[in-house]
């Protein structure tokens, strides 16, 4: 073959390259929707369904609550989830539990299920759900929570993300997870019996910041439901907003980072049982002082000491009155980016990924509004909706990671730029940090009515 010749096949050669790259390309990108999101359909949709949306409710004679856990540690190492992949865990720095409450006014039940997980994944709630509801059909709402370790076990997430990048996927991880939930629901439910609540909120501000914006706004609040037996016993549901990222990324043990050691604490000294429930942990890091356990056990320590010695709201919970409903969202399209102005195509998407089961929680017990977002909130929003609750005449508390996950929900101005919440993180396009707010202010309004 001559000089020539040889050129020209080449040319070929690159051009099928060329073309074959810009087939994928076109077959696998697409561009960013930056369409106004309240002119979506999505979006009247989904505020047509709350609009119309029916709460089950009642009022009972009075409140009665029980409380369990159970150890789902696994029997053998499993990848470590969080940060990025690390592989099994070498060793338990502390064991991982399923804990729950059930609360009933004699007339309508509800549970909350709380997991040492980073997620709760709609495959894993999916299938917890089924084997609750089998034993106990009679329970009205299934709450779940997840505590956002990111030292903690994976297995539990399919799909080929899920596989790569969040600690592969055992079925029998999960048919564990959901025997030890059945488990702490029995226990729970055994341990029934009247209580008093009180709703209690302090502020912690020296122990978060905003992780993105300096000195940006934050939502410096825990926010806690005590409940009391007549005999004394006591257990408390917490949330607090900063990410549960204590623990250095190189940490190979599991953890349930200081949601775990605060728990511990709460147990040891004012409550006989204590559940942490993540916040709107969107944008928010704990500001603790090193990154190994005894640092993590002095950060959790710290937060169980500011919220009893700088409390800002305590009442009582009195009227035993349940109202809850689900409420289910339409999106945009998915928005996995991987330039600002690039994204690959929703099929792809949903291949990678999986459904993300996207839908809020509502629950009313008294005058307290409960939201369970299955969406990462950010808390710089919670002020506005904090302040509007208390015009209603409600305490608001917000967890998330609710049986679902859909990403981040961020302030919209920092959509394009370069932190990973809002890129990698934020799935469901521009616009979302406005829809989720107002969102989040109507069903206020709605509940306060």
């Amino acid at each position: 073959m001559d000089l020539k010749s040889a050129f020209k096949l080449f040319g070929k050669i690159l051009l099928g390259i060329f073309l074959f790259l810009l087939l994928i390309a076109l077959f696998t990108l697409t561009t960013v929707d930056r369409s106004p999101i309240d002119e979506q359909d999505f979006y009247q949709e989904t505020f047509t369904r709350l609009d119309q949306l029916s709460f089950e409710q009642s009022i009972g004679d009075g409140w009665m609550a029980g409380w369990g856990k159970s150890n789902m540690t696994p029997k053998k190492p499993v990848d470590l989830v969080g940060y990025a992949p690390r592989g099994n865990y070498e060793f338990v720095a502390d064991s991982s539990y399923v804990k729950s409450i059930v609360l009933s006014n004699g007339k309508q039940e509800i549970a909350w299920l709380n997991y040492e997980l980073l997620i709760v994944h709609p495959y894993l709630a999916e299938k917890i759900e089924k084997k609750i509801r089998e034993k106990y059909p009679q329970i009205s709402q299934l709450l779940f929570t997840a505590t956002h370790t990111h030292s903690g076990m994976g297995g539990y997430m399919p799909g080929p993300l899920g596989e790569l990048a969040f600690g592969g996927f055992q079925e029998e991880i999960v048919a564990g997870i959901a025997d030890k939930s059945l488990e702490a629901i029995e226990r729970a439910k055994a341990s029934l019996d009247t209580v008093s609540i009180h709703f209690r909120k302090a502020d912690a501000t020296e122990l978060v910041a905003n992780r993105f914006v300096k000195d940006g706004p934050i939502d410096p609040f825990t926010r806690q439901l005590i409940f009391t037996k007549k005999d004394g016993k006591s257990a408390t549901l917490f949330t607090f907003s900063a990410h549960a990222t204590c623990l250095s990324t190189k940490f190979m043990g599991l953890s349930g980072d200081y949601p775990f050691y605060l728990m511990k604490k709460m147990e040891q000294s004012n409550f006989d049982f204590a559940l942490f429930a993540a916040g709107t942990v969107g944008s928010h890091r704990p500001l603790r002082s090193g990154n190994d356990i005894s640092a993590v056990q002095e950060y959790a320590l710290s937060l169980d000491s500011i919220s009893q010695l700088k409390m800002t709201r305590y009442s009582t919970v009195k009227l035993p009155r349940i109202r809850n409903a689900r409420l289910d969202l339409s999106l945009r399209e998915p928005h996995l980016r991987i330039s600002d102005d690039i994204r690959i195509r929703p099929w792809l998407f949903k291949k990678l990924l999986g459904e993300t089961n996207p839908h809020m929680g509502i629950t009313q017990i008294g005058n307290t509004l409960i939201i369970s977002s299955s969406g990462e909130i950010s808390g710089v929003f919670y002020e506005k909706w904090d302040q509007l609750a208390q015009e209603k005449g409600l305490n608001l508390i917000i967890t998330t990671f609710n049986g679902g996950y859909i990403g981040y929900i961020t302030p919209d101005e920092l959509y394009d730029e370069h932190f990973h919440e809002v890129r990698e993180m934020n799935w469901y396009g521009p616009g979302n940090g406005q829809y989720f707010d107002e969102l989040i202010t109507r069903i206020i309004q709605k509940a306060g009515n």
